[in-house]
Parts: structure tokens; sequence; C-alpha cells
């Protein structure tokens, strides 16, 4: 303890917070409350979540992302979340990490998509060292010349799927992969485990804007993609 404390020492202080099974949507209502009325750096893993969901960034527009007819088909819920970015399925298989943190908690960190990119990817560094080739390619984690994480970019045509995806399980076990994060995590900062009254207390007069989009929402953009189209052929 007395080791672990000397090596902590003068690290900035995060809230590490481990969740298993918890729903995408209320972690996303965490995540913004947490981002909007705490001052405080916070760590966020959730192991799974409750069942699979489509999570669409601030401006993803249905019409656009999805087979709408599908998804009302088999009563797939459908979330967008108050963050920008691409438009995921998430199940139970799915581990997230979230880092909400102080501008100044990473000394020299800019804050732009690429550099946040190249710093979280020293946190998984060290613990593929052995299993596999890790790297940071474009705004993707990969293994080799297959990719595990990261954000959705780009599309390339007539290339199997398996042939630039890998899974995770392949490599290591679920809880390998939370330990070794954990790990990671504690290179950069002093680890403190929040208790209940912390959550509780960003919880009140907050209203998150991550929302479950309803089945006549998502009716209306299938309605007026097919208006837009009858519109433009004549």
């Amino acid at each position: 303890m007395a080791a672990s404390q000397a090596r902590n020492a003068g690290l900035p202080i995060i809230n590490l917070l481990r969740l298993k099974g918890v729903s995408i949507l209320q972690q996303l209502h965490l995540e913004e409350r947490l981002l909007r009325t705490s001052s405080e750096n916070w760590c966020i893993i959730n192991d799974g979540t409750t069942r699979p969901t489509i999570v669409m960034g601030v401006s993803g527009k249905p019409k656009e992302l999805l087979e709408t007819d599908a998804v009302l088909r088999d009563e797939i819920p459908v979330i967008r979340r108050f963050t920008g970015g691409g438009t995921v399925i998430v199940d139970q298989g799915t581990i997230f990490v979230t880092f909400i943190c102080n501008k100044d908690a990473i000394p020299g960190l800019q804050s732009y998509p690429r550099p946040i990119m190249s710093w979280s990817s020293l946190i998984y560094k060290n613990m593929f060292q052995g299993i596999g080739e890790f790297g940071l390619r474009e705004n993707d984690y990969v293994l080799g010349n297959r990719k595990f994480g990261g954000n959705a970019q780009s599309i390339t045509k007539n290339r199997n799927h398996v042939e630039f995806i890998c899974r995770l399980k392949e490599f290591m076990s679920r809880s390998d992969f939370i330990n070794g994060t954990t790990d990671g995590v504690a290179a950069y900062f002093s680890l403190r485990s929040p208790d209940a009254d912390d959550i509780q207390n960003h919880s009140s007069q907050f209203e998150p804007s991550s929302k479950l989009l309803t089945r006549q929402e998502l009716r209306d953009e299938a309605s007026i993609e097919l208006v837009g189209t009858i519109s433009q052929a004549l």
C-alpha cells in the first residue's frame, strides 16, 4: 500500500466507477450529469448492457443511418446520445470505458480528437504486450491490421468483415481487459472509489439530453424520407 501511494503521489485523482450490465441509456444519463455538474475526474467502466441497442450521435438521422422498417419490426431500441460520433450497435458483449476529465488532468494534452485518442491508447498499450501488435491507426485501436475499438470513420468496399475487425475475446478475457484498463488508468491517476452519495449528489436538478427515440419518431423520420424522395422524383 505504501509503495502504491508513493507511486501515485502528485497524480491527479480520478473516481473509478465499475459497473456491470447497466443499460446504455442509464450510463449516458450518468455521464452527462457528471460532465455538466461535476468538477472531478471520472472513469466509468461498464461491463455489458442490458439488451442490443442502436446508439446514434447527437446529429444522427435515423432515415440516413438505419433500416427503419427492420428496426421497428425487431423492436430494437434506438438512442440519440448527447455526444457526437458515429452509429453503433451495443449489447451484452460490449465493454464501455468512459473518461470525463478536466483539461489540466493530463498536462500538455490538446483538446482535439486525435491527441485524446493518442493519449488513451497509452492506457491500453502495456496490456497487449506479448499478446498482439497493438496500435492506433487513424482513430481506431488495432491489433495488427484489425481493429477492435475506436471511431468508425470510413467504409471499405469489397472486403470481408472479419478481415478488418477482430474480437477481443480472441486475445484475452473480459476480466483481464477490465483489470488491465484499471492498471492503465492508475499510471496517470490516483484512483478513488466513489460511494453512492458521490453519484447521487449529481443526479438532482439536471435533465440529460440523451433520449430513447419512440416508435412514432422513427416512423415520422421514415415518412419524411419518403416524402422527400417523391418530391425529388416530381
